[in-house]
């Protein structure tokens, strides 16, 4: 029980990454707060965590406005008594995958930088404002990219990963003297998650599974990138076993980055 008596907020907590990892951190003793902009794909993650015996609340949150993070926050500190784990996994992806640079308009690349900077920026703010006023050490893990560490990827869903990764690095500078670590995950390629149906691709199953072949294909391993890819490392590295591990932009890629 990796993480018996702590208490994980995760955003984005109704799908994919985040909901992996929510059951992952809820299977391992944690008490999760289930975080998503669609509250009934939150409840549907608490549900099943609370059918293997499991501690989980949900909690209706638009990671871009500041008064959801700072409820979020607070739920978590009043159901528990105090937060040990911030997970800022919500991301978007490119609007219509396969646009350049020049394809996207304004709004496309400020509605990016909201979600994607935004959200985790808000939440590292509140996490580390939690964390010092609880006089405690706490963790912080931030959903990036290979897209923000090597030129792959929409341009400008790959910048605000990259913002990601260096957010991440500074608060682990400026968090390492009150105990407070920070660390990022890095997926590659990850067919089944819905991101390419929200960049506005065909999400049949055979579409999927065409998408999944062409994936593997770019990864030195041969295979696609799976959420509980994603929740295996997130679990390692919010706990105590990652504990001199801070300021790591962590790849889950296959080998990806590694060419």
């Amino acid at each position: 029980m990796l993480l018996e008596g702590k208490t994980a907020v995760v955003t984005g907590a109704g799908s994919g990454v985040g909901a992996a990892s929510a059951q992952r951190f809820a299977e391992e003793g944690a008490a999760v707060v289930c975080a998503d902009i669609r509250l009934d794909h939150a409840k549907e993650t608490v549900r099943r965590i609370e059918a293997g015996g499991g501690v989980a609340v949900a909690v209706e949150t638009d990671v871009t406005q500041e008064r959801d993070i700072a409820e979020m926050i607070a739920t978590a500190a009043d159901r528990f008594g105090h937060v040990d784990i911030v997970f800022n996994n919500v991301g978007i992806p490119t609007p219509r995958l396969g646009a350049t640079l020049e394809d996207h308009t304004f709004q496309d690349f400020q509605r990016l930088v909201s979600v994607n900077i935004g959200g985790v920026f808000l939440g590292c703010t509140y996490a580390v404002l939690q964390f010092k006023r609880q006089g405690s050490a706490g963790v912080i893990l931030n959903t990036g990219s290979v897209a923000g560490l090597v030129a792959w990827g929409g341009a400008v869903y790959a910048a605000t990963k990259g913002a990601v990764h260096q957010l991440t690095k500074a608060v682990a500078i400026e968090g390492a003297p009150f105990g407070i670590r920070a660390n990022a995950i890095c997926p590659a390629g990850m067919p089944y998650t819905g991101f390419m149906a929200a960049g506005g691709l065909e999400s049949s199953a055979e579409m999927t599974e065409k998408l999944a072949a062409s994936t593997a294909a770019n990864h030195p391993l041969g295979r696609p990138i799976t959420a509980q890819d994603c929740a295996e490392a997130a679990v390692f590295l919010v706990s105590d076993n990652a504990a001199n591990i801070t300021g790591v932009l962590f790849p889950v890629d296959g080998g990806y980055v590694a060419r």
